[in-house]
C-alpha cells in the first residue's frame, strides 16, 4: 500500500478547486435514446462551471463535442475547457474519476481506484482505465497512484477535510465490492488509502432506484462549520419512510470530534418520479460545489426545488445556487454530483 506522505489528506470538496471533470455522453452509452437531451444538459453544465473554474472533458470524440460546444458556448468558456481522448463505457465521473489528496501545501497525489460498475452490474472496462489515461496524455501534474486492487467509488465517500470520512454500509458491504473484506477490514483500509483519522459509518438512507447500493452523496452531503445536510421524507406513505426516519435518527446521534452535535439541515423528498413504471431515485442531495457556486439539481417541483435551492444556500453562505433540470440525468439513475468530480488546487501546482 502506497500514500505514505503524512500530510496527505482528502480535502473537502468546497476546498479550492482547479477544474471539474465532465466523462461526456455518446451514442454508444446508455444515453443513446435521449442522447440529445442529456447533451443539452451537459452543455447547461459546462456553460455553469466555465463561469467558474476549468473544466475537462473526457471523450472519445474530441473535434464533436468541442464543435457543439462552439455553437453553445462563449469564446471565454471555451478556453477553460481542456479535452481528453478516451473510450468510455458511461458518463459517472464521480465514481470513476481519481480522488484527490493535498497537503495543502502543494504536494498531492491522486488515487486511482478500481471502479467495477457498482459491484459488477455493469460493464466498466473503459471507465476504469480513464484516470490513468488522462495520467498518459498529460492532464496531471503530480503522481497519480494505481489503487486497482480496492474497490471504491468516489459517491460513497464524503470528507469534512480534517480526517473525518463519512460513507454508508449499505455501499461498502454489498456484493462485489471488496469481499471477503469485512467492514473492520474495509474500514482499515479506507483509513490507510485515504489518510483519515475516523470513518463514520451511516446504516440508513438507501434510495428506491438506487444503482449504487445507497452512495452516500445521494443521502447526506457534508458542508462548513460541521454541517450535515440529509434527506428528509415525511411522507408516511412512502415505502422509503421508515429506512429515512431512521437515517435522521442515526445523524442526531452524531457528534463532531469536539462532543457537540453537527448542524443538520433537512433536504426535501422530491415527489417520486417514474419512467415506465420505475421510481427513480431523484434527490437533492447530489448537488456539486465549484469555486463561488453550487449546481443544485431540479426536478420541475418548484416548491420543493425553491426548498432545496434555499437549504443549500444556507450551508453555502455567499455562492451563488444555479439549478440545473436533472430529470433527464435521473432517467440513468443518478444526478449532478455524479456525472462530475472535482480536482482540488495544489498551492503553486496547477494540476492541469
Amino acid at each position: 500500500m502506497k500514500t505514505t506522505h503524512t500530510g496527505l489528506h482528502l480535502p473537502a470538496e468546497w476546498y479550492p478547486q482547479d477544474a471539474i471533470q465532465l466523462t461526456w455522453p455518446h451514442a454508444d452509452t446508455d444515453w443513446k435514446p435521449y442522447l440529445e437531451e442529456i447533451t443539452e444538459t451537459f452543455i447547461q453544465m459546462a456553460d455553469a462551471i466555465t463561469r467558474y473554474e476549468r473544466l475537462v472533458i473526457v471523450t472519445p470524440s474530441p473535434e464533436a463535442v468541442r464543435q457543439r460546444l462552439e455553437q453553445a458556448l462563449s469564446p471565454e468558456a471555451l478556453q477553460k475547457i481542456l479535452f481528453c481522448e478516451c473510450a468510455t463505457n458511461d458518463t459517472w465521473a464521480r465514481d470513476h474519476g481519481g480522488i484527490t489528496l493535498t497537503d495543502g501545501k502543494g504536494a498531492g497525489i491522486v488515487l486511482d481506484f478500481r471502479f467495477n460498475g457498482w459491484g459488477e452490474k455493469f460493464p466498466a472496462a473503459l471507465d476504469n482505465q480513464i484516470t490513468s489515461k488522462m495520467a498518459a496524455q498529460g492532464l496531471f501534474q503530480y503522481p497519480v497512484e494505481n489503487h486497482d486492487d480496492f474497490v471504491l467509488e468516489g459517491g460513497s465517500i464524503e470528507s469534512n477535510g480534517e480526517g473525518i470520512i463519512f460513507t454508508t454500509s449499505i455501499c461498502l458491504l454489498a456484493p462485489h465490492r471488496n469481499q471477503p473484506l469485512t467492514r473492520e477490514e474495509i474500514e482499515t483500509q479506507l483509513l490507510q488509502r485515504l489518510h483519515a483519522q475516523h470513518i463514520i459509518w451511516l446504516d440508513h438512507g438507501n434510495l428506491i432506484g438506487d444503482d449504487t447500493d445507497g452512495h452516500i452523496d445521494t443521502i447526506v452531503r457534508i458542508a462548513p462549520y460541521d454541517t450535515l445536510l440529509y434527506v428528509g421524507c415525511d411522507d408516511e406513505g412512502d415505502p422509503q419512510y421508515e429506512d429515512f426516519q431512521a437515517l435522521e435518527q442515526q445523524l442526531r446521534t452524531l457528534r463532531t470530534p469536539d462532543g457537540h452535535p453537527y448542524r443538520l439541515l433537512r433536504l426535501p423528498m422530491p415527489h417520486p418520479i417514474f419512467d415506465d413504471g420505475e421510481r427513480l431515485p431523484a434527490t437533492y442531495a447530489n448537488f456539486v460545489i465549484l469555486n463561488g457556486a453550487v449546481l443544485v439539481p431540479t426536478y420541475n417541483q418548484p416548491d420543493l426545488d425553491t426548498i432545496a435551492c434555499e437549504t443549500i444556500s444556507l450551508a453555502f453562505p455567499g455562492l451563488d445556487i444555479i439549478g440545473i433540470d436533472a430529470r433527464v440525468v435521473v432517467r440513468q439513475h443518478g444526478s449532478l454530483h455524479c456525472l462530475t468530480m472535482q480536482y482540488p488546487r495544489l498551492l503553486k501546482t496547477y494540476i492541469i
